[in-house]
C-alpha cells in the first residue's frame, strides 16, 4: 500500500510539473506584418490547440515535454506546419503566414505520423463531409463516391459500399472512431451502418495499406474522422435539417458538445427517412425505401501527459431490398423483403505522453446484428403484395427472421511512437481482433465461427532534408478461422467444420521529392494481403438480395498483391495539377463465377482463384486565377482496367469517368451574408465494355448537377444553407456498379436537396 501511494504521488508530481509548460506567441501576415485573428493553432498529436485573439496572440497551456508537430491554419493563407520542442516552463513560437489562394491543407490521421497532405509520403485523399454533403448525395457512401478513384456498388439508394480503384467489400477496410468496422463486409447487399451525422471528414488511402491495418486493407482504406470535441472552456451546439425531393427524404439531427479544462463531452442524435426513389422515367423503384436512427456520444479527459476518450455509436437501419418496379407508393416502412441492422460501436483511445515519446492505445467493440425478413416467412401478406404499416410494426419485432446473424468483434491497436532520433520518426505496434459469428435464423449464409487475428508492425519516416522524405515498414500477420459444422452430415445443405490458419509478411517503401517549390513527386511500393472470408470458404445457399446460390471453397489461400503508385503534383497560387498512376498485381485473386447449374431454380456460383492485374489512375487540374480568386475551374478523369491472367475482365470494375466543375466562392464581411458559393458540374461516365463473364455492357451517360449555399447571420445565430440539384436533365441511366442492373432498374432521376444547419 505504501509503494502504491508513493507511485501515485510521483505520477501526480510529474503531471503537475508538466502542467507548467506553456507555448505562446504571435501570428501575423508575412507581407504587411498585421496581426491575424481567429487563426487555429493546433498540435495534431496532442489534439490540443488554441485560437489567436484580435492582437494575434495565442497561448496553449499544460503541454507535455517533447518534440511535436504544430499546425496553424486560416482561410486565405498557406497552412503553416513545423515542429517544436516543448521544454520546461514557458515556450515561445511566433508564426508568419503567407497569403495564398490555395485552399487550407489538413492533417492526415489515417497514417501514423500526423503530417499535412503535402508532407505525407503516401498519397492520401482528404474531403470534408460538409463539402460532400453540399453536392446533394442522399447517403454518406454516395457522397464519398465523388472522390476521384472512389466509386460505389449500390443496391438502390440506401445500400452502398465503397469501391477503391476497382476493389471493394473485404478488400477495402473502413475505419470509424479509430477502429476497424466489422459488419459482414462480404455482403454487397447491405451498407456500412454508419450515419454521416458526427462525421467531420473522410480520408482515402488508394492502395495496399496492410502495413498499417493488416488483412482486408489490400485495396485501400476509407477512414472516417469523427467530429472533434469543443475547444477548452467552450460549448457548441447545432440543429440541422435536409429534404430530398426525389425520395421525399427527411434528415434531421441535433448535437451539443462542451469542454472544460480537462473534461469534455459530446452528444448527437440523427434520423433519416426516405420513400422509394424515382428513376428518370418517373417510376418509383418498389421497396427501395429506407430509414435510419443514429446516436453518437463521447466523453473525454485531457491532462498534461494523458489524453483519453470514449465514444459510442448506435445505428439502426431498416432497409427495403428492391427487386422490381411495381406498386407505386410513398410508404416509408420497408416492405418484404427487408433488412433490420443494428450496429453498436464502442471505442476508447488513450495516449500517454513521455519525454519525447508516447504510447497510443485504442480498444474497440462492434456488435452487428443483421436480420432479414423474407416473403415466405409471412405468406399471409403475399396475396396483396403489400404490407400494412400497423402489421409491419409487429414484424420488425419478430424474432423468427429468415436470416439472423450476430457478429461480435473486439479489436485492439497499441502503437508506441519512439523518440525522434536523427530525423527518424518511428512507430512500432501490435494489432488484433477476436470475432465471433452466430446464427439464430432458419437460414444461414455462413456458419458459426470464431476468427482471431494478430499483427506486428514497424514503420519509420526519415526526413532527409527539405526536399526528400522516405518512409518504410514491415509487418507480420497471423489469422485463425475456426468454424463449426452446420446441418447433418450427408444431407443437403451440410457445411463441414473448418479450421484454417493464414500468415503473411508485408512491407512498404515510399519516397517523396519536392522537385521544386511547386512540384512534388511521390512513389510508393507496397504489398498487401487478404485472408479468405467465411463466405468464400464455407457459404452454401442463397437469400434475398443475392439472386444466386453461392458455394464456398475451403481450399482457398491468401490473396497477395504488389502495387506501385506514382503521384505527381504541381501547385501554385493560381493552378493545381495532379497525375496518379498505379499498377496492382494480385496473386490468387478470389472471384465468383456461374457454374452453369441451378439449385431450386437459382443459378449456382462458385468461388475460384486466379492471378489478376488492375491498373489505371486519375488525372486532374484546378484553376483559380488571380485576381479572380473566387473562381474555380476543376476537372478530373479516372480509369481502371482489371483482368484475370486468362485475359477475362474482372467483374464490378467502374467505368471511366470525367467530371468538370465550375465553382465560385465569396467571403464577405457583410453583417448578414458571411460567405457564399455555387457550382455547376457535368459528370460523364463512359461506356463500360470490359465486363466479367456474367456481366453485360453498360452504355455511357452524362449527368448535370448544380448547387449553391453559404453562411448567413440572423438573430445573432450563424446558419449554413445549401440547395443542390442532381441529374437536372432527368437522365434515364443505369450505373455499371448498380446491383439492380440485371433487372433493368434505373438509377435515381432528378432530385433537389435543401439543407440547413443552425449553430446555437
Amino acid at each position: 500500500m505504501k509503494n502504491y501511494v508513493l507511485s501515485l504521488i510521483c505520477v501526480l508530481t510529474f503531471i503537475s510539473l508538466n502542467s507548467q509548460n506553456t507555448l505562446s506567441g504571435k501570428i501575423n501576415n508575412s507581407e504587411n506584418q498585421e496581426a491575424l485573428e481567429q487563426v487555429s493553432v493546433y498540435f495534431p498529436q496532442l489534439e490540443k490547440g488554441s485560437i489567436s485573439d484580435s492582437a494575434g496572440n495565442y497561448t496553449i497551456d499544460a503541454l507535455p515535454l517533447g518534440t511535436y508537430n504544430i499546425v496553424a491554419s486560416y482561410i486565405g493563407f498557406q497552412t503553416y506546419s513545423g515542429s517544436i520542442t516543448i521544454k520546461k516552463g514557458s515556450n515561445t513560437l511566433n508564426i508568419s503566414m503567407l497569403p495564398s489562394a490555395i485552399e487550407m491543407e489538413e492533417v492526415i490521421v489515417s497514417t501514423p505520423f500526423h503530417k499535412l497532405e503535402r508532407e505525407n509520403v503516401m498519397k492520401v485523399e482528404f474531403a470534408k463531409l460538409s463539402s460532400l454533403k453540399s453536392q446533394g448525395a442522399p447517403t454518406l457512401v454516395e457522397g464519398i463516391g465523388a472522390i476521384p478513384g472512389v466509386d460505389v456498388v449500390s443496391t438502390g439508394v440506401g445500400i452502398g459500399k465503397p469501391v477503391i480503384r476497382g476493389l471493394t467489400s473485404n478488400r477495402v477496410l473502413v475505419y470509424t472512431q479509430g477502429i476497424r468496422l466489422e459488419n459482414q463486409q462480404f455482403g454487397a447487399e447491405h451498407g456500412l451502418g454508419v450515419n454521416e451525422a458526427g462525421i467531420e471528414s473522410v480520408e482515402v488511402i488508394k492502395g495496399p495499406a496492410s502495413l498499417l491495418y493488416g488483412s482486408d486493407a489490400m485495396g485501400g482504406v476509407l477512414y472516417l474522422n469523427p467530429e472533434k470535441f469543443a475547444m477548452s472552456n467552450s460549448t457548441e451546439g447545432d440543429i440541422n435539417f435536409s429534404y430530398n425531393t426525389n425520395t421525399q427524404g427527411i434528415s434531421s439531427g441535433a448535437g451539443i458538445k462542451s469542454s472544460g479544462d480537462k473534461f469534455k463531452y459530446l452528444l448527437r442524435l440523427a434520423g433519416v427517412s426516405h420513400v422509394d426513389y424515382a428513376g428518370g422515367d418517373g417510376e418509383r423503384v418498389t421497396n427501395s425505401r429506407f430509414n435510419e436512427k443514429d446516436l453518437k456520444m463521447g466523453l473525454g479527459y485531457q491532462a498534461t501527459s494523458l489524453k483519453s476518450e470514449i465514444r459510442y455509436n448506435y445505428n439502426r437501419s431498416n432497409l427495403g431490398i428492391p427487386e422490381s418496379v411495381g406498386l407505386q407508393t410513398t410508404s416509408r416502412t420497408p416492405d418484404l423483403p427487408y433488412q433490420k441492422i443494428d450496429n453498436h460501436i464502442l471505442s476508447s483511445n488513450t495516449k500517454i505522453f513521455f519525454n519525447n515519446s508516447n504510447l497510443d492505445i485504442t480498444l474497440g467493440y462492434i456488435g452487428n446484428i443483421r436480420k432479414e425478413f423474407e416473403d415466405h416467412d409471412h405468406e399471409e401478406h403475399e396475396e396483396e403484395g403489400e404490407v400494412h404499416e400497423e402489421e409491419h410494426e409487429g414484424e420488425e419485432d419478430h424474432e423468427d427472421a429468415a436470416l439472423n446473424m450476430k457478429l461480435n468483434t473486439f479489436n485492439y491497436n497499441v502503437q508506441y511512437h519512439l523518440p525522434v532520433w536523427n530525423r527518424f520518426e518511428t512507430v512500432v505496434g501490435v494489432q488484433g481482433i477476436h470475432q465471433t459469428n452466430e446464427n439464430f435464423g432458419e437460414e444461414i449464409l455462413i456458419p458459426d465461427a470464431t476468427t482471431q487475428d494478430i499483427g506486428f508492425m514497424g514503420t519509420t519516416h526519415f526526413h532527409l532534408n527539405q526536399n526528400n522524405d522516405f518512409q518504410l515498414g514491415l509487418r507480420f500477420d497471423h489469422r485463425n478461422i475456426d468454424s463449426r459444422a452446420y446441418g447433418t452430415f450427408g444431407e443437403e445443405g451440410y457445411i463441414a467444420p473448418l479450421q484454417k490458419n493464414f500468415n503473411s509478411f508485408n512491407g512498404a517503401f515510399g519516397y517523396k521529392n519536392n522537385i521544386s517549390e511547386q512540384f512534388t513527386g511521390r512513389i510508393n511500393i507496397a504489398t498487401g494481403f487478404r485472408a479468405p472470408n467465411l463466405a468464400e470458404l464455407t457459404s452454401y445457399g442463397s437469400h434475398e438480395g443475392t439472386n444466386r446460390f453461392e458455394i464456398g471453397n475451403a481450399n482457398l489461400s491468401n490473396e497477395q498483391n504488389l502495387q506501385i503508385d506514382l503521384a505527381l503534383e504541381f501547385k501554385n497560387e493560381h493552378y493545381e495539377f495532379f497525375l496518379n498512376g498505379f499498377h496492382n498485381s494480385i496473386n490468387n485473386y478470389i472471384y465468383i463465377a456461374p457454374s452453369g447449374t441451378f439449385i431450386d431454380e437459382t443459378a449456382v456460383y462458385n468461388y475460384l482463384q486466379e492471378d489478376a492485374t488492375l491498373y489505371g489512375g486519375e488525372i486532374g487540374f484546378h484553376l483559380h486565377p488571380h485576381p479572380y480568386d473566387w473562381l474555380h475551374i476543376e476537372s478530373s478523369y479516372q480509369t481502371v482496367i482489371g483482368e484475370l491472367r486468362s485475359g477475362e475482365s474482372l467483374p464490378l470494375i467502374p467505368a471511366n469517368n470525367l467530371t468538370n466543375t465550375l465553382r465560385v466562392e465569396f467571403f464577405n464581411s457583410d453583417a448578414f451574408l458571411l460567405n457564399s458559393n455555387a457550382f455547376v458540374s457535368v459528370n460523364t461516365t463512359f461506356k463500360q465494355g470490359n465486363v466479367g463473364a456474367f456481366e453485360t455492357e453498360t452504355p455511357g451517360y452524362s449527368l448535370l448537377n448544380a448547387g449553391f449555399g453559404g453562411d448567413i447571420k440572423f438573430l445573432k445565430k450563424t446558419m449554413n444553407f445549401n440547395l443542390s440539384a442532381n441529374n437536372l436533365l432527368n437522365k434515364e441511366y443505369i450505373a455499371h456498379l448498380s446491383r439492380l442492373k440485371t433487372d433493368g432498374i434505373l438509377n435515381m432521376g432528378r432530385s433537389f436537396t435543401f439543407g440547413i444547419n443552425i449553430l446555437l
